[in-house]
């Protein structure tokens, strides 16, 4: 991670973002970081920080190549994101100079390629729908869940290192997605709330998605989100079994595959904002 500036003036980062979803990330692997809950939150606000929807953390793994820690401007770590992840293995890939990473994530290890200069491939892992991995406040049937708000019902919850509710719409773009998906993120079925996906079916091989995911935001692009949707057509018999699906977002398009034992791989776009240092005293101005 280059820069003008000396290395005194503070711990490198790199944003990027994958379909406008923005991430500061920060490599650890010499020097370790462990920013507290305030901090994160500066960082991640544009209007003092450097600005992104998460924070990530490159560390060491003996595992995998790289580990990768993904956390929320509240504070809290989620085990996945597709975007995310897209975005520190390119990074990874770029310093390399290979065409394959792997990353230990809360998700598990997850595989990631080169499919062109600014397009990565991940191995999403394996999706379930055990209520037990949300946690859910009680056991229910997650492919058609006991709850409904207004215009959504029969929704599915699915796991993918992070939580999911696939609702089915029709007309998404005429919807007003935050005001329909609050009511379910804050419902007490999810005690640590949940990531709510609104999508619908435009043919057996492409579907529009739009999440509000947590802390409690709308964002222009959700890669686990895109592959649980996708497992969820699949299980309502919507699009195709087995075959590539895209999946259209505000910012653009990922396609995502997910074969006959639930395994999701996911494959867009990421890009590169700018490369900056932190301030060494970014404690002392919160």
């Amino acid at each position: 991670m280059t820069s003008k500036h000396r290395p005194c003036d503070g711990r490198p980062f790199v944003k990027m973002h994958g379909l406008r979803n923005h991430f500061v990330i920060i490599d650890a692997r010499c020097a370790p970081y462990t920013p507290s809950t305030a901090e994160i939150t500066h960082i991640c606000d544009v209007q003092v920080g450097v600005g992104g929807d998460q924070l990530l953390i490159i560390a060491p793994s003996a595992r995998a190549d790289a580990s990768l820690r993904i956390l929320n401007t509240d504070g809290r770590e989620v085990g996945a994101c597709g975007n995310a992840t897209r975005c520190a293995a390119w990074l990874l890939m770029e310093e390399a100079g290979t065409d394959a990473v792997t990353l230990e994530t809360g998700a598990g290890i997850l595989h990631c390629t080169l499919e062109g200069p600014l397009e990565v491939s991940v191995q999403m892992g394996r999706i379930t729908h055990d209520w037990r991995a949300f946690p859910l406040a009680r056991e229910v049937d997650t492919l058609d869940l006991p709850i409904a708000h207004g215009a959504l019902a029969h929704g599915i919850a699915s796991w993918i290192g992070n939580p999911h509710v696939t609702f089915f719409v029709l007309d998404l773009p005429a919807l007003d997605v935050a005001a329909l998906a609050r009511p379910v993120f804050d419902d007490p079925l999810f005690p640590q709330q949940v990531n709510v996906g609104l999508t619908e079916v435009l043919d057996p091989a492409l579907i529009r998605l739009q999440v509000y995911e947590r802390p409690g935001m709308l964002t222009a692009a959700c890669g686990t989100g895109a592959c649980v949707a996708v497992r969820a057509a699949q299980i309502r018999g919507l699009v195709d079994m087995g075959g590539p699906v895209q999946v259209q977002m505000g910012a653009g398009a990922v396609t995502v595959t997910v074969g006959e034992d639930a395994s999701a791989v996911m494959t867009g776009p990421v890009a590169c904002s700018f490369r900056g240092y932190l301030p060494r005293d970014i404690e002392s101005t919160i």
